[in-house]
C-alpha cells in the first residue's frame, strides 16, 4: 500500500472543495457529553485540510492541527489563517511533538484508520490530561440508500485501485474495543452533500483510491460516473448522505 501520509498529495484542492463538513450538532454532543468548553485544547491528528478543526475554532478552541502530509497541512494553513488560536504541526498520530498532558481532547476526523494504533494509543495517552477524551468521526457514506447510492458504490468496486483494503469501515466495533480497552460512547448525526455533474467528478476524485488523469481506466471511470449522474440526476443534483458517526471514551 502506498505511504498514507502521502496518498492524498495530489487529491488536496478536490478534497478541499468536494469533502463534506461535519454537522455543527457535534460540538453541542461533545459539550454535553464529555465537558467540551472552550478553553478546552484540542489535538486535531491527521487533520488534513482542516475541515474538523475549523468546527472548533469556530468554537473558540484552541487548536493543534497534525497533519504530515505537506501539501495537506498548507492547505489547511490557508483554511484556517484567520484563526489566531490555530497552530499547524508537521507531525504523526504516532509522533505529534505535543508535551505531554498538553491537551484535554485528541480528535480524528476520517483519519484514525491510517493511524498505526498501538503506536498512536500510546501517544494519545501520553499527550492528554487526565480525563481527556478520544473523539474519531468519520462521514460514513451510506452505500444502499437510494438507487443513486448503490450504484455509485459499484462504480467504486469496479474501477477504485484499492478501496475495499482502504475503506475506513474495516474499523469496527472490535477494533474499537481493542484500542479503548472498552467500549466507546458511539452517536450518529445526518449529513449530505449535493453534487452537480462537475462537483461529482471532484469528489470522486478526493478519494485516495480512485485512478486520477493519466492512469490506467481513468477515463473509463469518469466516462461511467458521466452516465449515472445522468441518469439518477434530479434538476442538475445528485445527492450524497452519510451518517457522521462519532465515537468518544477515556482510554483505560
Amino acid at each position: 500500500m502506498t505511504n498514507p501520509t502521502l496518498r492524498f498529495s495530489s487529491r488536496v484542492e478536490n478534497y478541499l472543495r468536494y469533502r463534506p463538513n461535519y454537522p455543527a450538532a457535534v460540538v453541542g454532543l461533545l459539550v454535553t457529553d464529555c465537558g467540551l468548553g472552550p478553553e478546552s485544547v484540542i489535538a486535531d491528528v491527521g487533520s488534513g485540510t482542516g475541515i474538523l478543526a475549523q468546527l472548533f475554532l469556530a468554537h473558540g478552541n484552541p487548536v493543534f492541527g497534525i497533519e504530515p502530509n505537506r501539501e495537506m497541512r498548507q492547505a489547511g494553513e490557508r483554511l484556517l489563517q484567520s484563526f489566531p488560536r490555530f497552530a499547524s504541526i508537521a507531525g504523526t498520530a504516532e509522533a505529534t511533538t505535543l508535551p505531554d498532558r498538553s491537551v484535554d481532547f485528541v480528535t480524528a476526523g476520517q483519519a484514525f484508520h491510517w493511524f498505526a494504533r498501538d503506536l498512536c494509543g500510546a501517544e494519545f495517552s501520553r499527550i492528554l490530561r487526565p480525563g481527556g477524551w478520544i473523539v474519531l468521526l468519520w462521514n460514513d457514506r451510506r452505500t444502499d440508500a437510494t438507487p443513486f447510492l448503490r450504484a455509485y458504490e459499484q462504480l467504486l468496486l469496479s474501477y477504485a485501485t484499492d478501496y475495499e483494503q482502504v475503506n475506513h469501515k474495516r474499523v469496527d466495533a472490535a477494533v474499537l474495543r481493542e484500542f479503548f480497552k472498552a467500549n466507546p460512547v458511539k452517536k450518529g448525526l445526518s449529513n449530505y452533500q449535493h453534487f452537480d455533474l462537475p462537483s461529482l467528478n471532484g469528489r470522486l476524485l478526493s478519494s485516495s483510491y480512485a485512478p486520477e488523469a493519466g492512469q490506467p481506466r481513468y477515463a473509463e471511470m469518469m466516462a461511467a460516473l458521466k452516465q449515472l449522474f445522468e441518469r439518477y440526476q434530479h434538476e442538475g443534483r445528485v445527492t450524497f448522505e452519510y451518517e457522521t458517526v462519532i465515537y468518544y471514551g477515556q482510554l483505560a
